[in-house]
């Protein structure tokens, strides 16, 4: 028969407690009875239970001092105190040394039953609640998926899976988080086919029924906030996608209040040189290019790609009649850099708009692939999420936003593209100069399969500069990944459940910009 739990009761009175003990029995629970301190102790080291009833005052070692060892060594292990005595003093101590629940002599058996319960059944009931909830929310988002959404009804039902992904992964309910995998991978089977059918339109934009993209961020999101005399800090934290977002923002919040929390689209492809430049140049690759023909650089091409954003955002300051603000650029691509940052962010104050340019996600998921010990780290989103936040939590920027939370200051939060877990490899061949990015490429004489990836012959249609007269570039869909058929297998194994970004996902192209104030 499956037990409710494992009790460990500990009181010098324990004789006295056989009525109560009796009654959890007769519920389910498997109850130990131990009469002090030192014997609880030794029996934790080599048993594992569910909750300790501890009394707090036991002649030798006391109900508190226990409770200290206890904690010491299972720091997570849930311990209700249990005493005769309601003085504050006991129990702020008792609260400080993290006891879970409290109970006041002489204890009813429904009374301890009840707290069992609070303890035990807690993440149980919330999973069920949660279940429930996205089963009932799960037929809405199968409709809304079939009614054809247009670029504004992504961005929201795309929030609506972000959420019970945040929530599922809380309550771990693996059969529920099963389901609403599959659902997400319906959904960006159908993101994709939206994406493919309309980015030609959407770089032209001739009807004006475009998103907004990467290349429109800076002059409809930043510049209508810009105003001499409040420093504005604009942070572009690369790779961030919108679920870290949604997990870093109670961090945020202690120090900000959110104003704004919107998405856009980043451009294809999702990756750094395009879509960050785009972004600070406020014009397409494209265009970018025939402007500064020799600040620009293909994939194929040597040197840095994203060499030149500074320039490029100047340009734009000017183009938005904005060049008369005090603006500073400042690119974080390590460690020593972050403190230059926590150390100067005062100085910066004096400046009307401060861009601050943060590589550390992108090192995380570049390094992910590179470093077995980041896989065993990062191997899903849920641990993937959480190195971000932890990373966030200790990291220079968060402390330099902290030292200038109470000036009257607002902060911008945004990112170049997102990254997505590939799972399936799709054989793609081409000649010596095809470029090597998993999720996308391009070359001349590429041979690809149809079905997995979105292909313009000619560039220019995405908007996309063409290093060759013959070049083609292919966008990979959902979880795709492109590998080349000589040395498939090794590529396959080494590649897979790694996070990409290039192609066309839900969490690549629909990416946070958020909006801060000081509270």
């Amino acid at each position: 028969m499956s037990t409710q739990g494992e009790i460990l009761w500990v009181d010098d009175e324990i004789d006295s407690l056989k009525s109560q003990i009796l009654f959890l029995k007769n519920k389910g629970y498997d109850v130990t009875a131990l009469s002090n301190g030192h014997d609880a102790l030794e029996f934790l080291k080599d048993k594992n239970v569910d909750v300790v009833l501890l009394d707090e005052s036991m002649p030798g070692l006391t109900g508190l001092e226990t409770l200290a060892r206890i904690k010491e060594s299972q720091p997570n292990l849930p311990v209700v105190m249990i005493t005769k005595n309601e003085a504050e003093n006991i129990m702020e101590e008792a609260i400080g040394g993290q006891i879970t629940d409290y109970l006041i002599k002489p204890v009813n058996p429904n009374q301890v039953l009840l707290s069992l319960k609070k303890i035990m059944d807690t993440k149980r009931l919330v999973s069920e609640k949660t279940t429930l909830a996205y089963q009932q929310d799960f037929r809405n988002l199968f409709m809304a998926l079939n009614d054809n959404p247009n670029h504004e009804e992504w961005k929201e039902l795309y929030k609506k899976l972000v959420y019970w992904e945040l929530e599922m992964a809380r309550s771990d309910s693996e059969q529920m988080m099963e389901v609403l995998q599959s659902q997400k991978t319906e959904a960006n089977n159908e993101f994709y086919k939206f994406v493919s059918k309309n980015y030609a339109s959407w770089i032209k934009n001739k009807n004006g029924d475009a998103p907004l993209l990467s290349h429109e961020l800076f002059k409809r999101k930043v510049a209508p906030h810009l105003q001499q005399g409040t420093p504005t800090f604009l942070v572009v934290i690369d790779n961030l996608r919108f679920d870290q977002w949604r997990s870093l923002q109670p961090t945020v919040n202690e120090s900000f209040r959110t104003v704004e929390e919107d998405m856009f689209y980043s451009i294809l492809p999702t990756a750094t040189q395009y879509a960050r430049n785009a972004l600070f140049a406020g014009m397409l690759p494209v265009e970018i290019e025939a402007k500064f023909p020799l600040e620009w650089k293909n994939d194929d091409e040597e040197g840095g790609k994203n060499l030149y954003e500074e320039t490029f955002l100047r340009h734009q300051l000017k183009q938005l009649k904005l060049d008369h603000l005090k603006t500073q650029y400042l690119k974080i691509t390590n460690n020593e850099h972050g403190k230059d940052l926590e150390d100067n962010i005062h100085n910066y104050l004096n400046n009307d708009l401060t861009v601050i340019v943060y590589n550390f996600v992108d090192m995380l998921s570049h390094a992910r692939t590179e470093m077995e010990v980041l896989k065993e780290l990062a191997g899903d989103e849920v641990s993937y999420r959480s190195l971000t936040v932890s990373w966030f939590e200790h990291s220079p920027l968060h402390r330099a936003l902290k030292k200038i939370a109470d000036k009257n200051i607002q902060v911008l939060i945004t990112t170049d593209h997102g990254t997505v877990r590939v799972k399936t490899p799709s054989k793609c061949v081409g000649d010596r100069q095809t470029t090597t990015n998993l999720r996308y490429k391009h070359g001349r004489n590429l041979q690809y399969e149809d079905k997995d990836v979105l292909a313009f012959r000619d560039p220019r249609e995405a908007g996309l500069p063409r290093p060759n007269v013959s070049s083609t570039f292919i966008f990979a869909k959902g979880d795709i990944f492109l590998c080349y058929p000589n040395n498939y297998n090794h590529y396959v194994n080494y590649y897979r459940n790694t996070f990409q970004h290039g192609g066309i996902s839900l969490e690549e192209m629909l990416v946070p910009v958020i909006r801060l104030q000081s509270k």
